[in-house]
């Protein structure tokens, strides 16, 4: 939504209602996804497809999602905010089922384009709907609504790690996930704010290149989530290979550092409130990069552990805030956010692919250093997060009973 929509006034009590629905919102998509990761090794089987042709397809939601998020600002301004966000994240989740249905490499690609399409395009307009509620309850909220989305991640894959081990068809258990999440979308987005443009407000561009600021904004939010990334993806094989651990305790780091990145998130808005935007991710590029250190310098499982949770500390309030900077830098909040999603989406692609093929050349040890480097980037950079501050007009009370007011006024 442009600049124009935030005039629309709402009362204390619809603005503390709409809180709770982006929030239950941000765990529906975050479900989705769970959802379908635990299911990738059956989706492979069902499609015929070697890991090579694998990895090729895993490419297409990023890149579906790549090229749809420019439109997410166009359909809100069409449809209004609410009804575009009801009518998204319903092709989102639905989309839930094209992949298990998939029977070769081509429609499996295809699948998962549509699949990418929709959730990009469904991520910009809720992470528009939460800036906008985040700036009329004068607090930060946008960490906790990722946490909520890492929570809803963590819930599906939990549900599909049961469905994968009693050997349920994928195709039904994507096909009964779809169909209850759908439900829920739509419930959770009756109580989002219905902003809705002026009617001589012209309409985003369908397709255009980020705003200068998205880019700027977005490199901090792409070191975070190449940190994000490789650490998710690879802390297991780094302990397996360079410390030489046992398997089951390998596989516990990826679940360990999803769960500190969740509980960190969830914690992470009065962290923001206390000490700004900016000190709060200066202080997580700091433990993030000590983290990368641990990793990289630690002779023992104990040390790296230890130092892929300080990562995920580090990391997990990085890129909620670079959505709350983006969604301030311009008069198209939903153009600056889609700008900021397309960067994080291409680091989350790129991340893996890029550790795995540093390591062949050289090890993982040196892979973790680059990503060492990439989080005390986060120290340097963080000063262009300072638009994630709320920021709020001097004595203002809106008709609908929401008071503007300063910092200094508590």
């Amino acid at each position: 939504m442009s600049s124009h929509s935030t005039t629309t006034a709402f009362g204390t009590a619809q603005v503390k209602r709409a809180r709770y629905a982006i929030a239950a919102v941000f765990t529906v998509h975050g479900a989705v996804t769970g959802s379908f990761a635990t299911r990738v090794p059956w989706i492979q089987d069902h499609a015929g497809v070697s890991a090579g042709q694998l990895g090729l397809a895993l490419a297409f939601p990023a890149i579906g999602a790549s090229l749809s998020m420019p439109l997410a600002g166009r359909i809100s301004h069409r449809f209004g905010a609410r009804n575009a966000l009801r009518g998204l994240l319903a092709l989102w989740t639905l989309a839930l089922i094209l992949p298990s249905l998939a029977p070769n490499l081509l429609t499996l690609c295809a699948g998962l384009f549509v699949y990418g399409a929709s959730a990009g395009m469904s991520d910009v307009a809720m992470n528009a709907l939460g800036v906008e509620v985040e700036n009329r309850l004068d607090r930060s909220i946008m960490s906790s609504l990722h946490g909520m989305w890492s929570a809803g991640a963590l819930i599906g894959s939990a549900a599909g790690t049961v469905a994968a081990h009693v050997g349920a068809d994928a195709r039904l258990h994507h096909l009964l996930a779809a169909l209850t999440l759908t439900v829920l979308g739509l419930i959770a987005c009756q109580g989002v704010l219905d902003l809705r443009s002026e009617a001589d407000e012209e309409p985003p561009p369908r397709f255009t290149l980020p705003p200068k600021s998205a880019l700027v904004i977005g490199a901090i939010g792409f070191c975070a989530v190449f940190a994000e990334g490789a650490s998710m993806d690879w802390s297991a094989v780094y302990l397996r290979d360079v410390v030489d651990t046992s398997a089951g305790l390998a596989a516990a780091s990826t679940t360990a550092f999803a769960l500190t990145m969740t509980v960190a998130r969830l914690a992470g808005d009065r962290i923001v409130d206390r000490f700004g935007a900016v000190r709060a991710v200066r202080a997580g590029g700091a433990l993030a990069t000590l983290g990368g250190a641990l990793v990289v310098f630690s002779p023992g499982a104990p040390g790296v552990l230890c130092g892929f949770g300080l990562i995920g500390l580090g990391v997990a309030v990085v890129v909620p805030l670079a959505f709350a900077a983006a969604g301030r830098s311009g008069p198209n909040p939903s153009q600056a956010i889609a700008g900021v999603a397309t960067i994080t989406y291409t680091s989350g692609l790129v991340a893996p692919s890029a550790i795995g093929s540093l390591a062949e050349a050289t090890s993982l040890v040196v892979s973790f250093g680059l990503v060492t480097v990439l989080a005390f980037g986060l120290v340097l950079g963080a000063g262009v997060l300072r638009g994630a501050d709320r920021k709020v007009a001097d004595s203002v009370t809106a008709p609908g009973g929401v008071v503007a007011k300063s910092p200094s006024e508590g």
